[in-house]
């Protein structure tokens, strides 16, 4: 049965087909600059790289090029041999607690929660109706970022504010990379086999670390929004909120245009002034750039922190797991991560961490007393696995 994972963005379309349930690969590429000048498109087939410039008006012309692509490449012979789409929406709110085939009420809500996330979702959304439009009796699934936290307390989730803005406007703790987290988990199990205490650090240009315990999230340090929790590439994460009143005062801007600036020009960008990419931060620390030497400092501590207090939360994690962009190919960041956590008799093999790129492998010592590994995560295939469990019936 041949699967379509989707990750629709504002101006990208990103996609993996796969042969469920064998999990195999067939096809993966993107679609970038729709509805801009420019726009072109890369697929990856039978080894080789495809890329192509073209006119992208519409999510729904990057979806027609992507069909015709398929048949030209005879990839399929119809458009009859993909018999499921999952997508990823970002915000489910605290109504999806799992992933679901999409009906007329499940894109209302997508809807309904826009406010919540008002970059993602609106995308997301767009992604669903393009490819509802080309293929039309085809099931499509929704997989929700914020689905895996719904294990979460209320003692960890909600704010110590009135409660009534709760249950009036949805203010709570909704934590992001639900998917990838929920991957980390389930694999690590298969490995194992067992469930355990874990620390899953979701480490790329927007980062979170969740605690998990028994499969279930049970902490996560994103919150109302993707701006919360750890330092990121352009990200700020937590900050005292009296800033934004103040910084609204000093810079005669609106508070909108203040969280903009903490979104999109904070982070790593911010204290580094080099980039929000870490190749570029992590060449420049070698170098010996100071500011750079801070950015690290400051972005490695921010992780050890909600290590550590995720270690209290769990009553003492088994695993921390590093993934993500980050996290699968950093040795420098994950030695400074690990260096910080010591007093939890955390040891890592600085031989084995230097050598693992991208690819599952424990990097801890045989005296760490919290094993340390690297997961490569796979938030497609969790989708194409959502998808195929829902439809296959």
């Amino acid at each position: 049965m041949k699967i379509l994972s989707v990750n629709a963005g504002s101006s990208s379309l990103k996609f993996t087909l796969f042969e469920m349930p064998e999990e195999k690969v067939i096809v993966s590429g993107t679609f970038e600059k729709i509805g801009l000048n420019s726009s072109i498109y890369t697929i990856k087939y039978n080894g080789e790289k495809i890329k192509k410039e073209c006119v992208l008006n519409t999510h729904k012309d990057a979806v027609n090029v992507l069909m015709e692509e398929l048949l030209n490449l005879n990839i399929i012979k119809s458009y009859d041999e993909i018999e499921g789409v999952g997508h990823r929406v970002v915000q489910g709110a605290d109504k999806y607690s799992k992933s679901v085939i999409i009906d007329e009420e499940v894109c209302k809500d997508i809807v309904k929660f826009t406010p919540l996330a008002p970059i993602h979702n609106p995308a997301n959304l767009i992604g669903i109706e393009s490819f509802k439009e080309v293929l039309k009796n085809v099931k499509q699934v929704g997989v929700f970022d914020t689905a895996f936290h719904q294990t979460m307390k209320e003692s960890e989730y909600l704010y110590p504010l009135p409660l009534e803005w709760k249950e009036k406007y949805g203010v709570r703790k909704y934590g992001f990379h639900g998917t990838s987290h929920r991957f980390i988990s389930e694999t690590m199990k298969e490995y194992l086999k067992k469930d355990a205490k874990i620390i899953s650090c979701h480490i790329g240009n927007g980062a979170s670390l969740s605690a998990i315990k028994d499969g279930a999230c049970v902490d996560t340090s994103m919150g109302f929004t993707p701006l919360a929790g750890l330092m990121m590439g352009t990200r700020s994460g937590d900050i005292d909120a009296s800033i934004v009143p103040y910084l609204c005062d000093k810079l005669n801007l609106s508070a909108s245009e203040i969280i903009n600036k903490f979104n999109k020009e904070s982070g790593l960008l911010a204290i580094t002034g080099v980039s929000s990419d870490l190749r570029d931060v992590e060449s420049e620390y070698l170098n010996g750039n100071e500011r750079c030497k801070l950015g690290l400092e400051m972005y490695s501590r921010k992780i050890v922190n909600y290590i550590s207090m995720y270690n209290t939360l769990l009553d003492g994690a088994e695993y921390i797991v590093f993934t993500a962009g980050v996290g699968e190919n950093s040795p420098i960041v994950r030695g400074l991560v690990c260096e910080k956590l010591k007093a939890l008799g955390v040891e890592i093999d600085k031989n084995l961490n230097e050598e693992m790129f991208g690819k599952f492998g424990e990097i801890s010592s045989n005296n760490s007393k919290i094993k340390v590994f690297v997961v490569p995560t796979n938030e497609e295939l969790m989708i194409a696995r959502d998808t195929y469990d829902l439809i296959k019936e």
